[in-house]
């Protein structure tokens, strides 16, 4: 019975050698191993087998990118001015051994190495130069760091400045040079908008000038164009008339001329016109050769009668 019981234990031992020795690397890690103590090999994703008691895994390793925010670094700029910088590195494991082997503690050193690089670079730079200069400081520190880590299998993929908190009076001077520049602005956009609102007036009153003088244009215009059409009207009404009456006096012509009328009718009803003409308010009248014979002849004829009326008188 004690026997069988002891072959229990013994396979269970077994089998829990057994298990210990059957290892699955998860997806994004990597599992260093050893043997006898010295390094053996690197598991990667995958189902994989290890010798009881010889092999050992030294470092299970992630590597996804990983992020760590360091606590802030005093550091003085090239002016002497003492303000506090904190940082955030981001860094992935590209080398599981050497990140095993190279550095007893990886994220102890990076800050360091941190801590150092900035201080480098930040030394050089002018305390204005730094505030605006956040980016470029990241680039520098990212490359150094990269350089400096790349031993450790380690790659730094991005470093970024949380805080620059520079001293309190300075903080102070800032403050105020913020809001006069903030009032500047404001000023300036404040004597923009009433500029732009006088070229809008003034735009309007030129525009209604123009609109004003281009309606008083049409205007005269309009009213040279209706004096123009009345005297057409006029000249065309007074042509009318005329060549109405020409029109009646040649039909009174050409009546006479049909009754027969002759030559002698015609001077005799010109010389009636004229005596009606002499009726008027004319001081002076001037009378055709033709007519002028006809009034002689009528006179000759008065004077005979005149001196026959004499004899008749005689004889009877």
């Amino acid at each position: 019975m004690s026997g069988f019981i002891t072959i229990i234990v013994l396979l269970v031992i077994l089998l829990l050698v057994a298990a210990s020795c059957i290892k699955v690397v998860p997806q994004a890690h990597a599992y260093v191993l050893e043997r006898l103590g010295a390094y053996y090999d690197t598991w990667n994703v995958g189902l994989h087998f290890k010798l009881p008691i010889i092999d050992r895994v030294a470092r299970r390793v992630n590597l996804k990118e990983q992020v760590v925010d360091f606590p802030p670094q005093p550091v003085i700029t090239k002016d002497n001015v003492t303000m506090q910088i904190d940082s955030i590195v981001f860094f992935q494991i590209t080398d599981a051994k050497l990140f095993t082997y190279g550095v007893e503690n990886p994220i102890m050193a990076i800050e360091n190495l941190t801590a150092t690089t900035l201080r480098n670079i930040i030394g050089d730079m002018e305390l204005d130069e730094t505030l605006t200069s956040r980016e470029t400081i990241n680039t520098r520190m990212r490359a150094s760091l990269d350089v400096a880590t790349d031993p450790w299998g380690i790659k730094v993929t991005r470093v970024e400045l949380k805080n620059i908190t520079p001293p309190a009076a300075i903080r102070e001077a800032m403050e105020k040079q913020m809001k006069a520049e903030r009032e500047r602005r404001e000023s300036i956009l404040r004597a923009e908008g009433e500029k732009k609102s006088a070229v809008l007036v003034a735009e309007g009153k030129k525009e209604s000038l123009i609109l004003q003088a281009e309606a008083d244009k049409a205007a005269t215009i309009l009213a040279a164009e209706a004096q123009k059409e009345k005297m057409v009207q006029e000249a065309e009404g007074r042509s009318e008339a005329i060549r109405k009456v020409q029109e009646a006096n040649a039909d009174g012509i050409r009546m006479i001329r049909e009754a027969g009328a002759d030559e002698a009718v015609l001077r005799l009803k010109s010389l009636e016109a004229f005596t009606q003409a002499a009726d008027g308010k004319a001081t002076k009248i001037i009378i055709p050769s033709e007519i002028q014979g006809i009034a002689g002849l009528a006179a000759s004829v008065k004077e005979l009668m005149r001196d026959d009326a004499p004899a008749a008188d005689s004889e009877g």
